[in-house]
């Protein structure tokens, strides 16, 4: 359920957890065991969180890469290799969807925008040129063309409950209209497309505008009163929404199951894809079970921030590892998200943290997904 912004003026994230917090945290887990705890300040990621109970942020993500698909069979193309369904997008709709292997493990994940004329897939952008590579390979007789476009189109994250009256005054959008628009739909504009994101719980949209404009944007936005957040905010509401990122707590050994993208990514209605047969083995023969499952968690020490690859112990066995870690402003607390064994992925189960002969006592709070 989306967070209302009221909660984020407010959040019990004062004075005294900005003290707390700026005592101690803990550094990466290649420093030396006696170097695990070091100071760091935490004032600013709070107040860019106060920000956003009322205002706008804005953090171009580079971390995103874009690919152009077009010709008449585009949505056909796609939708035979991808694990949502594509045939059901109509103009200015979206959707989110994986890419698997024959095995049904995670190749990339993609938002699928549809452009009227083509559709736009966004891809983590380490993968932009290879996957358009691929997919172009695998063209055969369909009218399909895919292109790398990361470098033609910038994506600008504007989040906050202001986000869309900002978005209104810099680019000339119908606020209203953006306050109601559903998960990756679409407003086309004069200088581009606005989509609704679908990552974080905070109301936050993307921009897309061709890259010579970028910095044009960027400068009306900060005109409206939107100033750039940083990546640890950025990465800290994604956590906080539980959405878990390719290449960080997604691999090429991932099935999008044990990752819950059930809902999210998968359609249980569609024709064949590639790797739908291990999905459906696992759904209607497993029930569904798989032998990990991406959980998120709340670290009891407010002062103390595991590192990413800690290990997730349920009785004293180890059971998995973090894959993503950051502070929650809104909870003024470490938050992580990671694999565990199925039996412990309860919320309430409560876990050790461990790392460098040190241990965090923690809990699991939801699935991720």
């Amino acid at each position: 359920m989306p967070l209302d912004c009221a909660d984020c003026a407010s959040t019990g994230t004062d004075a005294a957890v900005v003290s707390a917090v700026t005592a101690t945290a803990v550094v990466s887990a290649t420093r030396a065991a006696l170097r695990w705890r070091q100071p760091v300040r935490m004032s600013s990621i709070l107040d860019e969180y106060r920000t956003i109970g009322g205002g706008a942020l804005w953090r171009e993500r580079r971390d995103k890469g874009r690919l152009r698909v077009d010709g008449a069979d585009r949505a056909a193309f796609l939708q035979a290799l991808v694990s949502n369904d594509v045939s059901a997008l109509v103009a200015d709709s979206g959707l989110y969807a994986t890419y698997l292997t024959p095995q049904g493990r995670m190749l990339a994940d993609l938002h699928i925008y549809h452009r009227g004329d083509a559709l736009l897939a966004v891809v983590p952008a380490e993968q932009a040129a290879s996957l358009a590579a691929r997919l172009d390979g695998l063209i055969f007789s369909e009218d399909a063309r895919v292109a790398d476009v990361t470098s033609d189109i910038a994506q600008i994250l504007v989040v906050g409950g202001g986000a869309a009256e900002a978005i209104a005054a810099a680019i000339g959008a119908d606020a209203s209209r953006l306050g109601v628009l559903p998960s990756l739909a679409q407003i086309t504009t004069p200088s581009g497309f606005v989509a609704r994101s679908d990552e974080v719980m905070v109301p936050a949209f993307d921009l897309f505008v061709p890259a010579p404009s970028r910095d044009d944007v960027v400068r009306a936005l900060e005109l409206a009163g939107a100033r750039e957040a940083s990546r640890d905010l950025v990465e800290a509401l994604r956590i906080e929404a539980g959405r878990p990122a390719f290449g960080r707590d997604m691999t090429t050994e991932t099935i999008p199951l044990e990752a819950g993208l059930l809902d999210r990514a998968i359609s249980t209605t569609k024709g064949c894809y590639v790797g739908q047969e291990i999905v459906i083995r696992v759904l209607h023969r497993g029930g569904g079970r798989v032998a990990r499952r991406l959980v998120q968690l709340v670290v009891d020490d407010a002062t103390a921030v595991p590192p990413v690859g800690a290990g997730i112990l349920v009785g004293g066995e180890e059971r998995g590892r973090l894959t993503s870690v950051a502070f929650s402003p809104r909870l003024g607390r470490p938050i992580a998200l990671g694999y565990v064994a199925r039996a412990e992925a309860e919320p309430g189960t409560r876990v050790l943290l461990a790392f460098q002969g040190h241990s965090l006592p923690a809990e699991i709070t939801a699935l991720a997904g």
